[in-house]
């Protein structure tokens, strides 16, 4: 009896696991904190960085948001550090409602304080007393002994404060702090349990409307509208329950802030908005779908796909204005949307927008679009002209909510005249090439042109705006961009197999290092070998000019074990597998390149080494390898995970690599699923099956997410 009873038990037991694992959540998945830890390992970075200098890596932020929204509510330890919070600090300075992960933003920090504190105000806190999900964060902060929790909709911010002692409970409102100089700043009290304001930070003017649970007995301005300026509000003594204050944010107006909180939360509890966080980010993580035993592994991949959809940020308000680029309030049919970090996130994270956000994707394209009629061009962010794959890669994922005429001038526009975002496009239009100067001694930091890295770069989009050109029966057009695409061909020399810097006249730049980095002189957060194996568009030409396939795989080979000389150091170069740099982005498609020479395996081997060793790095395997750049590292290990990568995001096709999961499953709008499969479980990719055919070749169609399918894999 004893044994069939525990048999029964252990029955029991098992069918309450499997429940238990069956109901995980995505967003149960994701942890926020990963990408906000150091990279501190010289065998992990390369070189050992210089004293008190922090590496470049994740700059994440662990608060409250939800996909692509006005608000980032979270955490800052320290200004000016790229998303304001580091993990290793112990001190938290206030709770501001913008971020970017980009040194820019962290707008309107506030910060519950004691009766007894003073300036400079900071609370103490620890990571036993923290916690972060998708739309939710919670700190203690133990000098002023204030319990705080965050969570927001679209537009607005709530917090929650629960005093310890109840009497002199007071908010400062940091209005003098942000991550960049702020010029000008107000607050003012507009009614017994409310305030309202504004912070003014370069172009952006951001507007802020806050209700409270308690009244508010004084308001004390200290350096009103001066950089670290701040304001402190002190509460009723009176009820000494848990003091709420809701803010709505706009950047048009106080009116239009207040309008926002009242129509997303100011009737709602916080719970309500939490869950209703979390219900937002659940239903669109859980449009992937990965089965593995790894918690590690998808815990990296849902906290990733989070990332992916943090940035760009939503600008228009909740009756559809916003302040547009020449500063005026406009009013249209779509939401308008920041400027995507286009140099970084063109080559994987606005794919990923286009297949599982295509609203917001035509919005974001529209706001670029807008931004271009008052300009004249489309926006570039950075480096490179890289609004062209964008936009031509969405139009040809089915993408048609903005007008693809008006953005396909406006692309030529850039592509054409010298007035606009492309740099030095006379010269590269005259000669093929982006020249540079003769410098003697060039160090990491020397300023020029970076000639390389633009005519590559120009070249692709070239080719993306030929693609472009071809689709809306644009001929000579197409004829001319698909001949300029070859550009990249220019700055490659057949004596050494390298890209390399020209000078006006056409020689090319001697001394010449291969190694050594540099952040424009030639090329950009690059040395010759990151930059080498980029031309996405034309990988056979590629082939070709190293001499074929041979040649081009024992470059590769060289390109991947050539160990980094430790003497070469550049803050955002690090985390490398010999001259690769994972942690940047210049050289991201390089390990998919041994396809082009049909060894998927060699590829497989470095890509399973990146998501492997080089995600969730450290003690407490919080860091990144590199700078999230708005998602784009994190969109990286979303698409090298699930095994579909866009080599040319322009072109709707995807390269088939060996997932990380068994069994990845992706929801398509039709409602039948796209399904890739590895039922061997190996990791060297022998076949590919599309819907029970093997495929010729290695890359499937976007059709698969319109009509769903199965690819299965065979391997060993």
């Amino acid at each position: 009896m004893k044994i069939i009873f525990k048999l029964i038990s252990l029955c029991v037991l098992s069918l309450s696991f499997q429940v238990a694992f069956s109901q995980e959540k995505a967003t149960d998945l994701v942890n926020p904190f990963i990408g906000t830890a150091p990279l501190t390992d010289p065998e992990v970075i390369g070189y050992t960085p210089p004293k008190d200098w922090r590496v470049w890596a994740g700059l994440t932020f662990p608060g409250s948001a939800l996909p692509n929204a006005m608000v980032q509510l979270s955490p800052i330890t320290k200004w000016g550090s790229g998303a304001g919070y580091e993990y290793e600090d112990s001190e938290i300075l206030g709770f501001a409602h913008t971020n970017k992960g980009h040194w820019n933003l962290c707008n309107l920090p506030v910060l519950p304080i004691s009766a007894e504190a003073v300036a400079p105000f900071k609370s103490s806190f620890s990571h036993e007393n923290e916690n972060a999900s998708p739309g939710y964060y919670d700190v203690y902060l133990d000098d002023y002994k204030v319990g705080v929790k965050l969570t927001s909709t679209l537009r607005t911010g709530l917090h929650e404060y629960s005093f310890d002692n109840s009497k002199g409970r007071r908010i400062l409102f940091g209005l003098g702090k942000a991550n960049n100089g702020v010029s000008d700043w107000e607050i003012r009290l507009v009614g017994t349990k409310a305030v309202a304001g504004f912070q003014r930070v370069g172009r952006d003017k951001v507007h802020f409307y806050a209700e409270l649970s308690h009244e508010v007995n004084d308001l004390k301005l200290e350096a009103q509208g001066q950089k670290d300026g701040f304001a402190v509000l002190s509460l009723s003594d009176q009820d000494a329950g848990v003091v709420t204050m809701k803010i709505g944010i706009s950047y048009v107006s106080i009116a239009n802030a207040k309008e926002n909180l009242e129509s997303e939360s100011i009737d709602a509890s916080f719970e309500e908005v939490q869950t209703a966080a979390e219900k937002e980010w659940d239903g669109l993580l859980s449009k992937i779908s990965v089965k593995s035993d790894s918690r590690r592994d998808k815990e990296m991949f849902y906290t990733s796909l989070y990332r992916t959809f943090l940035w760009p940020a939503l600008r228009s308000d909740a009756n559809g204005e916003f302040s547009d680029e020449a500063g005026k309030i406009q009013k249209q049919d779509f939401k308008y949307y920041t400027i995507p970090s286009l140099w970084d996130t063109y080559r994987n994270k606005l794919v990923l927008l286009s297949i599982l956000s295509p609203e917001v994707t035509g919005d974001v394209i529209s706001s670029l679009i807008n931004r271009a009629e008052i300009t004249g061009f489309v926006p570039t962010f950075f480096h490179g002209d890289h609004g062209a794959p964008f936009i031509a890669g969405s139009y040809k994922r089915g993408i048609s909510n903005f007008d693809v005429q008006k953005a396909y001038s406006f692309l030529l526009n850039n592509a054409y005249n010298a007035k606009g975002p492309r740099a030095h496009v006379e010269e590269y239009i005259a000669k093929g090439f982006i020249s540079d100067p003769q410098v003697e001694n060039p160090h990491v930091e020397t300023k020029a042109k970076a000639g390389v890295s633009k005519t590559l770069e120009y070249a692709y989009d070239d080719y993306s705006l030929a693609i472009l050109a071809d689709t809306l029966g644009d001929k000579e057009h197409f004829q001319d961009l698909m001949s300029r695409s070859q550009n990249y061909k220019n700055v490659f020399d057949p004596s050494i197999n390298f890209m390399r810097g020209r000078l006006e006249n056409g020689d090319w730049i001697s001394p010449f290092d291969t190694e050594y980095p540099y952040y424009e002189y030639m090329f950009r957060e690059a040395n010759a070998w990151q930059v080498s194996f980029y031309a996405p568009h034309d990988m056979p030409g590629l082939v070709s000019l190293y001499g074929g396939p041979d040649m081009f795989e024992e470059k590769l080979d060289e390109f991947f074990t050539k160990p980094w000389n430790p003497n070469h150091i550049a803050r955002n170069v690090s985390t490398f597998i010999g001259q690769y740099c994972q942690g940047n982005q210049p050289d991201h498609e390089a390990p998919f390149a041994y396809y082009y020479v049909n060894k998927p395996e060699k590829s497989q081997a470095i890509l399973d080494k990146i998501m492997n060793e080089l995600y969730g790095i450290g003690p407490e395997g919080l860091a990144l390898s590199g700078m999230d750049d708005a998602g784009e590292m994190s969109s990286w290990f979303v698409c090298a995970a699930v095994g579909l990568y866009p080599m040319s995001p322009a072109d709707a096709d995807y390269l088939v690599t060996v997932p990380l999961f068994d069994d990845v499953t992706w929801k398509v709008d039709n409602g039948n699923d796209l399904v890739i499969l590895n039922p061997n479980r190996g990791r060297k990719l022998q076949e590919i099956k599309v819907n029970g055919k093997t495929l010729d070749g290695y890359f499937v169609g976007h059709d698969l997410f319109r009509k769903g399918g199965k690819i299965e894999l065979v391997t060993n």
